[in-house]
């Protein structure tokens, strides 16, 4: 399944810039293009950047960082639900709650780039054990229609739209 095979009905308007900024390969081939290329890209930033912010108040690459490994646990989580047919609506979640509370700048850096790798080879392990029919499946979260394979390229975009914000406003 590409991308260019979702239904606008399969996902909120919130996520079509993520759906936008996808690549055009099948949902397994992004995610692990993905998990390439965002690894590599963490691990090219200088190191007297990561505690950089441009603006007050604004995450630091660290924290921002440790947004895209909670935002894939929580979005894996809904796949996993929803792939196996759970109808429960699930509540949503304050991304802006979660980064003070991840104390991510007291982190090693090094370490939540293996973290990052470590959840998405577990996101991509996952994909793998759905069947196409798993994939059509759908739940709703944060009062959102979503369906698995949405998750999957929401992902995928989720990590590149994060990418291109620290290119252009952090290095």
């Amino acid at each position: 399944m590409t991308v260019k095979e979702l239904n606008k009905t399969e996902y909120g308007s919130f996520y079509q810039p993520y759906i936008d900024i996808c690549g055009e390969g099948k949902l397994l081939e992004e995610l692990i293009a993905s998990l390439n290329a965002t690894s590599s890209f963490f691990l090219e930033i200088p190191i007297d950047k990561i505690d950089y912010r441009y603006e007050s108040g604004k995450w630091t690459i660290k924290e921002l960082l440790q947004h895209l490994i909670d935002s894939e646990r929580i979005f894996t989580y809904r796949a996993l639900r929803f792939a196996r047919n759970d109808k429960t609506d699930l509540k949503g979640y304050d991304h802006n709650n979660y980064v003070p509370e991840s104390i991510s700048n007291r982190r090693d850096y090094s370490e939540l780039i293996e973290e990052y790798k470590t959840v998405r080879q577990a996101s991509i392990f996952l994909y793998k054990s759905f069947t196409e029919k798993m994939l059509l499946n759908n739940g709703k979260a944060n009062n959102i229609t979503i369906s698995v394979r949405a998750i999957g390229f929401i992902m995928v975009g989720h990590c590149k739209h994060h990418c291109q914000v620290i290119n252009e406003r952090y290095l």
